[in-house]
């Protein structure tokens, strides 16, 4: 059932203009030679994959890196025209439908090359795909040694076409010198690779965070952007760190009820927080069910009006309890009631959200639930 903003209990607003705008702000910070690979796995982080991916095609997008074949299938009824990256390793019963959907899976291993090349051959089709180099990740990846071995099976196989080599960092924001070393031992991998054979690839290592600096005489040309373009910055020290980008998403629940509850009042299941003065608590529409994590008990805050108030109590399934007591005039019913967003005078991020929530960006944002209703702003970009 669709319902208007006024009634809805919980909801995210997604600004797709600031999307627009923050595309063309990481653009502008790129150097020109570099590809931009827009990520927009996991339901393009909880943003909703379709009008995503559409204004990010409509804003020039280079390509496009899914998760999973499901979520290529999805982005190919947007669009056709944009190269379509699966990041994830195919299933055996996967690989006819990504030949037929003509899109690059990123390929580990050599039984991977034999099963996509089967279901290649049997629909007369050549594949494009991308070699994946595991520099230190431990995941996904061929281990770095054996590279010439999957290279070799790609190459030689006459219904797939190497369209671009492939690493990933782990932990590009937080540990500089164990990036270094997974940079060279991928740039070691690469000067394995036959003379001139490279100059056609697309040779990325790097997401938001690890965009670091490429020389131009470097092999490197292009950059997987994920939260980037949602406004969450990276490490300052990137090549984008200095990008000002705008929050896409914020979100928002309703006040449910007030009510006035007496000194040493429990609050919520557990009787984790007693309530320490004579106070007024206001009810919120939304909990875990809708996407809060319980780590915000006694923990976040959120903004009524233009006023700060704290979540007292365990978080419930589906309701959230705040103090109001504070706030100059009591909150009426159906106030909003924002946990991701701003006011005139307040602003909570979705870095500070994941913060109390005790997770990361990247969760915080895919664990918005079904339940949790999208509303689409699609101002101009201008």
């Amino acid at each position: 059932m669709s319902r208007t903003p006024d009634k809805l209990r919980a909801w995210a607003t997604i600004d797709l203009g600031a999307l627009e705008r923050n595309l063309k702000t990481i653009r502008q910070a790129m150097p020109d030679y570099l590809s931009y690979i827009s990520v927009v796995k996991a339901n393009a982080y909880g943003h909703g994959l379709a009008p995503v991916v559409s204004r990010l095609m409509r804003a020039n997008a280079d390509a496009f890196a899914v998760a999973n074949l499901e979520e290529a299938s999805a982005l190919r009824e947007v669009g056709v025209g944009w190269p379509i990256l699966i990041l994830s390793v195919l299933l055996p019963s996967e690989y006819p439908e990504a030949v037929r959907l003509d899109v690059r899976p990123v390929l580990s291993s050599v039984r991977e090359v034999e099963e996509l090349g089967r279901a290649a051959e049997a629909q007369g089709k050549c594949v494009g795909v991308h070699l994946k180099i595991d520099t230190g990740m431990g995941r996904l990846g061929i281990w770095f040694p054996r590279f010439p071995e999957l290279l070799s099976a790609i190459v030689t196989h006459p219904l797939l076409r190497l369209e671009g080599l492939c690493t990933h960092f782990s932990s590009a924001d937080k540990d500089p010198e164990f990036t270094t070393i997974q940079r060279t031992r991928f740039l070691e991998c690469l000067a394995k690779v036959p003379a001139g054979e490279t100059e056609n690839l697309l040779i990325h290592a790097d997401n938001s965070a690890g965009i670091e600096s490429f020389p131009e005489d470097g092999p490197f040309n292009a950059a997987r952007v994920g939260l980037l373009q949602f406004g969450i910055r990276p490490a300052p020290q990137s090549l984008l760190g200095k990008a000002i980008t705008e929050p896409v998403l914020s979100f928002h629940a309703r006040v449910g009820l007030v009510k006035e509850l007496p000194k040493g009042t429990p609050v919520s299941y557990g009787q984790m927080y007693r309530l320490q003065r004579d106070s007024r608590i206001a009810v919120l529409t939304a909990g875990y069910a809708d996407g809060l994590s319980t780590a915000l008990s006694n923990t976040g805050q959120v903004i009524i009006g233009d006023c700060l108030c704290p979540i007292i109590g365990r978080v419930t399934m589906d309701q959230t309890m705040v103090d109001v007591t504070d706030m100059p005039a009591s909150p009426a019913v159906g106030n909003k009631a924002t946990f991701i967003g701003s006011s005139p005078s307040h602003s909570i991020s979705v870095s500070q959200y994941a913060g109390w929530s005790n997770q990361i960006e990247w969760e915080s944002l895919c664990s918005l639930s079904a339940r949790t209703q999208r509303i689409y702003q699609t101002d101009s970009a201008l």
